[in-house]
C-alpha cells in the first residue's frame, strides 16, 4: 500500500505530504529540513466527516499496520513473502477486521497532542496479528521443521478509524454507519486513553553534530551525510549517530555507490570466526585459502530494501565475494544511492545470509536455531555501480539489480 500523511511544518505550519516511508521532512515553503523520530511506531488517524466540535468526542480506534520481508528456513529451502497488512487491534463488536482501501484512498494526518478526541487502548497483541498473517501467507507450507524466521526492513505503524457514540449505536465517523448497537459492547471495551508522551514524533535538524553544517540526503533515507567533515550519520530512537565507513575506489564508469552494511561477526554451533571458516562451512565452490584464516568474517548486507529474492541474491553475492573487495577510507563521501535499511535490521540478516550461501544445507540449516551472532564491529561499505543498460552492475562481486527493482524497493 502507498500510504500518503500530511505532516504540518513545525517551523512555519505549512502543509507537508509525506509518503509513509519519508523520513525527512523538507517543507517547500520555509525549506527547513528536519528528520522525523519517535520512541515507538509511528501513529496516524483517518479523517472523520465531523464538524470540528463534535470531534472532540470522537473515539479512536487502533488497526495495526505492519509490511515487511519475511523469511523462513525450513528443511524444504528458504521460503520468503511480502507481507502486507493492515487488521484490528481491538475486539470491538461491528469493528471490520481490516480498514480496506481507505488508508490509500485517503490522506491520514499524524497522531499529535493537538488530535481531538481520546483513543482506545490495544486489547490484540501485534504479535498475535504478525502470527496471523503469517499463518494466512502459508509461508511455511511443505516444512516440518521451522529452523530461523527473520523480519527484514519491517514497518510497523498504528491507523486509528474514528468512532463515534450515538443515543442507541457506535457509528463509523467517516461513512457515518453503524457498527454495533450499544448494548451489545460492554462498558470496558470503549475504555479510552488521552494522547500519551511517548507517541510524540520528535523533529531534529539535519545539522551535522560534529560540525553543524548541512547534512545531505534522500526523503527517504536512514543515513545522510555530511560534505563537510565527510561523516556519515544514522537516525535513531536517540538521535543521529555516527557511522563508519569505506570505500571500494571506482572509476570513471562509475554511476554511483550503493551501501552495504558490514558485520563482522563470530557464529556460534558452527564454529564460524574467519572467512576461512564460513567457505568451509558453506561448501562453497572455492578452495580456501590458508590466508584466509586470518581475515574475519563480513557478512555484507544491503543497505536498501529489495524484493526478498533479489534481496538474498545481493547478501549472497557480495557476503561471498568479498575477498575481491579491498575497500579503502576516504575523505570525500561520493554519490550514494539512499539507505533505507537500519544497520538493526541489517544485523537480524546475518542467519538468512548465511543459509542463502549454503550449498550444502544440511551442513548449516539445522544448526541455526542454537547458533549465536556475535557481532564485532558494523559499518559501511559503498560499493560503485556501473550502468548495463536496464541493469546495474557491481562489477568485484558481480551483483545485478534491475533499475526498476532498486528503485520500486524505496516504496517498500
Amino acid at each position: 500500500m502507498d500510504l500518503k500523511i500530511e505532516q504540518g511544518c513545525p517551523q512555519c505550519g505549512a502543509p507537508v505530504v509525506l509518503a509513509e516511508t519519508d523520513r525527512l521532512l523538507t517543507c517547500p515553503f520555509c525549506g527547513v529540513k528536519n528528520f522525523l523520530q519517535s520512541r515507538g511506531a509511528f501513529r496516524y488517524t483517518l479523517p472523520s466527516r465531523l464538524e470540528e466540535e463534535e470531534q472532540r468526542h470522537l473515539i479512536h480506534t487502533p488497526f495495526i499496520r505492519f509490511k515487511s520481508n519475511v523469511f523462513s528456513v525450513t528443511e524444504k529451502g528458504i521460503q520468503y513473502r511480502v507481507i502486507d497488512t493492515t487488521q484490528a487491534g481491538h475486539e470491538l463488536p461491528g469493528l471490520p477486521p481490516s480498514l480496506g482501501m481507505r488508508p490509500q484512498a485517503m490522506k491520514m494526518a499524524r497522531v499529535t497532542p493537538k488530535t481531538p478526541g481520546r483513543f482506545v487502548r490495544l486489547s490484540i497483541k501485534a504479535k498475535t496479528i504478525l502470527e496471523k498473517a503469517i499463518l494466512l501467507s502459508k509461508l511455511t507450507a511443505g516444512g516440518k521443521h521451522l529452523f530461523h524466521r527473520a523480519f527484514i526492513g519491517d514497518t510497523t505503524s498504528f491507523i486509528y478509524l474514528p468512532l463515534q457514540r450515538d443515543e442507541t449505536h457506535l457509528l463509523d465517523a467517516i461513512r457515518e454507519t453503524p457498527l454495533a448497537p450499544l448494548e451489545r459492547i460492554e462498558p470496558a471495551a470503549l475504555k479510552t486513553m488521552p494522547f500519551s508522551p511517548n507517541w510524540k514524533v520528535n523533529f531534529l535538524p539535519t545539522l551535522c553534530p560534529r560540525c553543524g553544517w548541512d547534512l545531505d540526503g534522500e526523503v527517504d533515507s536512514i543515513v545522510l551525510s555530511c560534505s563537510n567533515c565527510d561523516t556519515l550519520w544514522e537516525i535513531s530512537a536517540r538521535g543521529l549517530h555516527q557511522v563508519a565507513w569505506r570505500i571500494q575506489p571506482g572509476d570513471r564508469y562509475t554511476a554511483f555507490y550503493l551501501a552495504f552494511w558490514q558485520i563482522t561477526a563470530q557464529v556460534s554451533a558452527l564454529d564460524i570466526s574467519s572467512f576461512f571458516d564460513f567457505v568451509k562451512q558453506t561448501n562453497l565452490p572455492m578452495v580456501p585459502r590458508a590466508a584466509w584464516r586470518d581475515r574475519p568474517m563480513n557478512f555484507l548486507i544491503p543497505a536498501f530494501k529489495l524484493r526478498p529474492k533479489i534481496f538474498l541474491r545481493a547478501c549472497r553475492q557480495a557476503t561471498a565475494s568479498q575477498h575481491r573487495l579491498a575497500p579503502v577510507s576516504d575523505r570525500a563521501v561520493p554519490k550514494l544511492f539512499p539507505v533505507t535499511l537500519p544497520g538493526s535490521e541489517a544485523r537480524q540478516a546475518v542467519k538468512i545470509c548465511l543459509a542463502a550461501c549454503a550449498t550444502t544445507p544440511k551442513n548449516i540449516f539445522p544448526y541455526l536455531p542454537e547458533a549465536r551472532v556475535r557481532e564485532r564491529a558494523r559499518s559501511l561499505v559503498l560499493l560503485p555501480v556501473v550502468d548495463r543498460g536496464h541493469d546495474w552492475l557491481q562489477p568485484e562481486t558481480g551483483t545485478v539489480v534491475a533499475k526498476s527493482v532498486l528503485a520500486f524497493g524505496r516504496t517498500l
